[in-house]
Order: structure tokens, then sequence, then C-alpha cells
């Protein structure tokens, strides 16, 4: 039979395991909305009612842990700070999703959430520096307050503030126009009053003694059990506001952060509460095995997430509609960068030594002016400017096949040249297609003997190795004109996110135009300074806010492309133009320095050693000149901008909803069609 003690003891662990647990939610998603975007208001508004919450939790945490006579009195006023300004911080949230959904506070709202939030404060006053809201504490096994001769007034404070915080959510769930929208508004709808109801100091309604203990922490238990929940369900409607990605990837995220957040840490904590009581397990004591049962569980909880997690998202996230977003997630686990190229041909040509027994072999690709090396293994002589030869470009750059003019000797499908064998690596999807497939590079190895004296295995296996490096330069070659699509689709999928988030509930905002403003910005010669180092790709370059000038969109709108991205790169090519003297070129005239400089490193993408030995200068006399001459590129696209934004001010433009009606234009709404 269980023991009245006991019955309370395990109420009491149950309920600071919970107390804690919704101190580590509340936390967790107050970080998880700090670190999307603090710039939108519903997302600042949550975190002040989950801040609300984190103090009167963590407040009643401590009072859990006996913190003895002088604290306890300190701790059971500090919560609160929390109790006070929750309904305060309820109602502002309630007027941001109000605002959110196109209908602005006209300014009585907002007088309301002043006047909530100077009343929260007085109440916190109250409570921390007088007996008037509340007295005591009374301290029989599980400590309380009690009731002072203001918290009725507190309570119908509460009631007030929280009832008007409802309507208008409710207000707020009417506007929203989609079936999604509405969905989430009427979530949030439903749990929107439990961090209210859920801090709310129950033990000041009555006074309890001995025998309402148990009572109490059932009601307390069951209170925390549900705060928890939804404050988790709570955190779903709230993470779309603020953010602009895709709702599938907001779904994916949050799933991922709770799992390996709030879930994992709640069950070391629920593990470090209840194990040290167990005296025995398996012959060890409980505190003794505590850290190996935190540290299994840890381990434990991430391995089965990462195993369950592909199958919850497509279950819950990426169903039938959203299979192709699922394969383009993992695109990049697919893709071969320059990087993995090289090691994989690394790897290639290591085994082609090892077949061949040879101390050196190289892989170049063929380009437009002839072939450049792409990875050796060992030392190739003479250096890689052989590979510049007459007789090699000449070879190369005509039909290795049929050249009676090719100086270079053929012997089977092998290529004499200086001391090494040559076989041209050739593109696959050509060579299926029946047509004559092109020399993608060369694959060439030291020659062991005058001529190719290579075994039936020997050639076999080289053969093999040459057809796998063949495809990875084609592969590398292919995913090249993917990134170079990629990149101009760049920008226009962050104007659609843009669209997506501004429009979420049920308001259609006007995409923010482009400026004088960034021109004038102190820190626009570093974003010219930035994209001219990500000249040929990069983030810098395919994310930089150059893309919202007139001039940049002016130009992608008269490009067969419209590539916002190749447009950008094209005005600051247009830039550097407009800084070159007349006249014929000299590298080492004054006048051609800082265009020579612009031209050289980020045009032709040199390094800064060998621009300023063919410069005739020192690299920190070339650094400063560097600085002069982004200078004026950042100069000449400001002048470019003012003179886009001249002409545009100039020609005839469209009358607005406003200036033809006289009317402040306001929000579309599908029933007012």
């Amino acid at each position: 039979m269980i023991r009245y003690a006991d019955l309370l003891e395990t109420l009491g662990l149950i309920n600071e395991t919970l107390t804690a647990t919704i101190v580590i939610v509340s936390v967790s998603i107050l970080l998880y909305n700090l670190t999307r975007d603090t710039h939108d208001r519903v997302a600042r508004t949550s975190g002040l009612v989950l801040l609300c919450v984190t103090i009167a939790y963590m407040a009643d945490m401590f009072v859990l842990l006996e913190p003895g006579e002088r604290y306890l009195p300190v701790w059971l006023r500090f919560q609160w700070i929390g109790i006070s300004f929750i309904p305060a911080t309820l109602l502002h949230l309630s007027d941001a999703l109000l605002a959110t959904t196109g209908r602005p506070s006209r300014g009585r709202r907002k007088l309301a959430v002043r006047v909530a939030y100077g009343v929260g404060g007085t109440f916190t006053a109250l409570a921390l520096f007088t007996d008037g809201v509340l007295s005591g504490p009374v301290a029989p096994r599980f400590p309380y307050m009690q009731a002072g001769p203001l918290f009725p007034v507190y309570v119908v404070y509460m009631l007030v503030v929280g009832t008007f915080a409802f309507v208008n959510v409710l207000r707020a769930r009417r506007r929203c126009l989609t079936r999604y929208t509405r969905r989430r508004m009427t979530y949030l709808l439903v749990v929107f009053l439990a961090p209210a109801w859920g801090i709310f100091p129950y033990s000041l309604l009555g006074g309890l003694g001995n025998e309402g203990e148990t009572t109490l922490l059932v009601v307390l238990n069951l209170a925390n059990l549900v705060v928890m929940l939804m404050l988790i369900f709570m955190a779903y409607p709230l993470s779309f506001f603020g953010s602009e990605k895709p709702d599938r990837v907001i779904k994916a995220q949050l799933l991922e952060f709770i799992l390996r957040g709030p879930l994992t840490a709640s069950a070391v904590l629920a593990a470090i509460i209840f194990v040290p009581r167990a005296t025995n397990i398996l012959g060890v004591d409980g505190e003794t095995i505590l850290p190996f049962v935190a540290v299994g569980i840890v381990l434990l909880l991430q391995w089965s997430i990462t195993l369950m997690l592909p199958f919850l998202e497509r279950w819950l996230i990426y169903t039938a509609d959203q299979q192709r977003a699922q394969w383009l997630q993992h695109l990049g686990e697919r893709l071969l960068t320059q990087a993995d190229a090289a090691q994989l041909l690394e790897s290639i040509l290591a085994a082609i030594c090892d077949l061949l027994r040879v101390p050196t072999a190289f892989v170049a690709q063929v380009e437009g002016d002839g072939a450049h090396l792409v990875q050796v293994v060992g030392e190739l002589a003479p250096s890689s400017e052989a590979l510049t030869a007459p007789e090699l470009s000449s070879w190369v750059n005509g039909n290795a096949d049929s050249q009676p003019e090719a100086p270079l000797k053929q012997v089977q499908e092998l290529w004499l040249w200086r001391s090494y064998w040559l076989m041209p690596l050739r593109s696959m999807r050509t060579a299926q297609s029946g047509g004559e497939p092109p020399i993608l590079g060369i694959l060439g190895v030291w020659a062991r003997a005058p001529e190719p004296d290579l075994a039936s295995e020997e050639h076999e296996a080289f053969e093999r190795l040459a057809f796998q490096a063949a495809r990875v330069l084609e592969g590398v070659l292919h995913q090249a004109e993917v990134f170079v699509i990629l990149e101009g689709l760049a920008s226009q999928m962050d104007a659609m996110q843009h669209l997506r988030g501004v429009s979420r509930y049920g308001h259609v905002q006007q995409m923010p135009e482009p400026t004088e403003a960034i021109i004038s910005d102190p820190k626009f010669t570093r974003l010219v300074r930035e994209a001219l180092r990500d000249y040929w790709g990069g983030p810098k370059l395919t994310e930089s806010e150059l893309l919202r000038l007139n001039v940049v969109w002016r130009e992608a709108e008269e490009a067969e492309d419209r590539n916002p991205v190749r447009a950008l790169r094209t005005v600051l090519t247009r830039a550097i133009e407009n800084l070159k003297p007349e006249g014929e070129r000299s590298l080492t005239t004054t006048e051609w320095i800082l265009y020579n400089i612009l031209e050289m490193r980020f045009l032709q993408g040199r390094k800064v050693r060998d621009v300023a030995l063919r410069l005739a200068m020192s690299e920190s006399d070339l650094y400063r000149k560097q600085r002069i001459a982004i200078e004026a590129v950042a100069k000449q696209i400001a002048e470019m901008e003012r003179a886009t934004l001249s002409r545009a001010q100039a020609a005839p433009r469209t009358l607005s909803a406003e200036e033809n009606t006289g009317e402040p234009a306001q929000a579309v709404n599908a029933r007012d069609v």
C-alpha cells in the first residue's frame, strides 16, 4: 500500500521535473525566436511572453530546491515579475497579431498596452516590496504565499486584460483569408491564454494546510503538464511570423529543434532528478551511476532522432506534393565541389601510379586557350607551364584521333609527348548519343618506356581508371552549369520568399524599392569591395545588398536571362571600364595604375603577388592603391544609381490608389472584392 509520505514525495518530484522542464522549453523557444528575426513585432512580443513564463517557473524551481528561510520569500516574490507582466505581454502579442493581419492600431490599442504594462509594473512593485498583494510565506512541506488585500484586484486585472487579448486574437483569426493561416491562428487561439493560467498563483486562492498539499500538488502537476504541451504547441504557429522561409522549412527546423533541444534536455533532467532517489540499480548506488545514465540518454536520444527524423519529416512535412523540395534539400550532399573533384582525381591518379609503377601522373582540363592542370601526383617535369606548349595546344584544340599534322605520335590509344603517355578524356554523355565526343581533358602518366608496353590486365585497369577521371571532369563541368543557373535564381527566390513573408497573414505589402539610402550608407564601399572579391561567384555577390539597386534591376530587365546576379556583375564591370584611361594601355603609367589593378585583380582573378610583379610594385603598395581603386568604383556605381533614379523620376508614372481616389490605400481583403 502506498504511504501518504511516499505519494507526497512522488508528486513533489514530478512537480519539480515539470517545473524545470517548462523552464527548459520556454528558454529554448525564446532562444529559437531570437535566432530567426528579431525585427518582426510578433517574434519580439512572443519573446516577452516566454520571458515572463521563464521568470515565474525559474523562481518556482529555486523554491523547490529549498533555498532556506532567508531566501525563500525572495524567490516567492521574485516570480511575481513574470506573474504581474504576463497579462500585459499577452495583450501586446494580441495587438501585434492583429496588426500583422492588416489591422494596425489607431492609438487606442497602443494606449491600452501601455496602461497594462503600467499596471503590471505597479503590481510588481507591490509584490516585491509590500504585503499588499501577497504575504508570508507559509511553509509546511510545500511553501507558498498568502493572498494580500489587493490580490482580488490583480485577479480582475488579469481577467479583463486576458479577455481583451483573447478577443484581439479572435479578430486576427477572422482576418486570415487562407485556410493555412486561419488554421494556424486557430491553434494559437486555443493555447493563447495558457501562459497566463499556467503561472497563476493558485496557492493564493485560499489557505492550504497539510491536508491541502496533495490537492495543490495534483493541480500544479496537471497545470504544468498542460502548460508545457501548450507552450510547444504555441511555438508552431508563432514560428511562421517574421520568417520568409517556406512553410516546409520552418516545420522541419522547428521539429528538429524540439527533438534535439527541449526533449533531450528534459529527458536528462528527469534522470538527474529521479535516478539519485533509487538506492540500488543493478547493485550500484543511484548517485554513482547517474553520470553514465545521463550520457547514455543523450547518446540514445540523438541516435534515435537521427534515425527517426527522416521518417517523421516524410510523415509530417514532406508529403506527396513536397517530394521535389525534399530532393532539392539533399542536393548539396550530391554536389561535386572543386575540392571533392580534386580529392577524387588525386585518388585515381595515385591508383594509376601504383598500377603502372610510375612516379608521376596528372589530369589537365581542356579549355579554349589550351590545357590547364587540375591535379597531379608526384613531380610534374619540367612544370605545369609545359602544358601551354604549342604542339600540345594544337593537339588538344584539334581532333586527337585524326590530325595528320599533329606532332604527337600515337601508339594504340595513347600519344607520346615529351616524357609522358597521354590519353584524351572524352565526354560520356556525347559518346552515348552517337556523336563525336569532344575532349574534356588529358590524362598523362610518366612514360616508363619509349612506347607504351601495357599488359592486358594493366591496359584494362588503366582504361577503367581513365573512364572514372573523365566522369569526374564531366561532372564538374555540368555542375558548374547548374551553379550558374542557381546563382541567377538565388536573388529571384529571395524575392519570392519576401513576398511569402509579407503576405502570409491576409495582407500584401509592397516590395521595398531600392532608394538612394543604400549608396549614402557608409558601408557602401565595403559592399562594393565584397562584391568584387566574389566577382566570379560567392555569397558576397549572390546575396549582396547591391542587388537592390535600381541600376542593377534596370540592367537585368534589359538582359535576355533577367539574371540580377549577372546584372550586378555587368554593373561592376561597367564601373571599372569607366575608370579606363584613353589611349594605349600601359602597365607602368600612373593614370593606368588603378584600372590595371581592378582589371587584373577582379576581372581576371589574378593573385596579389602576380599583379604586384606585373605592375612592378610591392604588395603593401598594391593593397593601398587597390583600396583607392575600389573607392573609385563605388563612386562610379553611386553616380550610375543616381542617374537611373533621375531618369525614373523624370518618366511619367502611374497614380497610386491613394493619389487616384484621394483616400488612403487599404489592405486588400477577399471579402471586399
